[in-house]
């Protein structure tokens, strides 16, 4: 088959426009630098469904509920006890969870259905910050319920982390994104110079807010 000269020009065009190197291929979408923020590091932006965006976005609203209804129902004193950590405006700078080992125990604030507890604390478990290429991951290493998921940092004072939830005995995540019911977003924050909450706004399932409290070990 014969080309014209118009079609080759045609073509070296669309090879420009698009950033592909005469005698290089081109990169697929998902190998460019748009994955990336300003700084080089991935952006949760990137990332996030639109379910968890508006979750995200809703965070704080999500925490008042919860603790109001809970508040309600009987468990004032137990939140008090909890000083810093479910307070709502109790973030810090310094919201970067350094590597390492820590003690994580979720609480969970408000019931979505009736009949159910407000306010359940459940025992530590342990948990691990680990680097993961260009990112670092949170992974509880045990419990019925282990959340497994990458941190973006998000300025200072916040982390924002997208994950899913491991179930029972299983060993091995799924991916963000394939399962609403799996996917968690979460807020993290330093609440005190070796405390940490992530907080978890809409749940999918029980809780209208979730909070994990993350001490380093030792």
């Amino acid at each position: 088959m014969r080309v014209s000269a118009k079609s080759l020009v045609l073509l070296a065009l669309a090879g420009l426009t698009t950033g592909c190197a005469s005698k290089e291929p081109c990169l697929p979408p998902s190998a460019t630098s748009d994955q990336a923020g300003a700084n080089g590091k991935p952006d949760w932006h990137d990332v996030i469904t639109d379910p968890d965006h508006l979750r995200l976005r809703a965070w704080r609203k999500a925490l008042v509920a919860g603790l109001t209804k809970a508040r309600a129902s009987g468990n004032g004193a137990k939140i008090d006890a909890e000083g810093k950590l479910l307070d709502p405006d109790a973030g810090l700078d310094g919201a970067t969870l350094p590597v390492g080992y820590y003690s994580c125990r979720v609480i969970k604030l408000g019931a979505k259905t009736a009949g159910h507890d407000d306010y359940i604390a459940y025992p530590a478990h342990r948990c691990q910050v680990r680097p993961s290429d260009d990112i670092t991951k949170l992974v509880e290493l045990n419990g019925l319920q282990k959340p497994s998921g990458k941190l973006y940092q998000d300025g200072p004072s916040r982390v924002v982390f997208l994950g899913t939830m491991i179930l029972g005995d299983e060993v091995k995540a799924i991916a963000y994104g394939r399962d609403a019911d799996r996917d968690i977003v979460g807020i993290v924050q330093r609440v005190e110079p070796k405390r940490w909450r992530m907080i978890m706004p809409q749940p999918a399932w029980e809780s209208l807010a979730d909070v994990m409290e993350l001490t380093p070990e030792g």
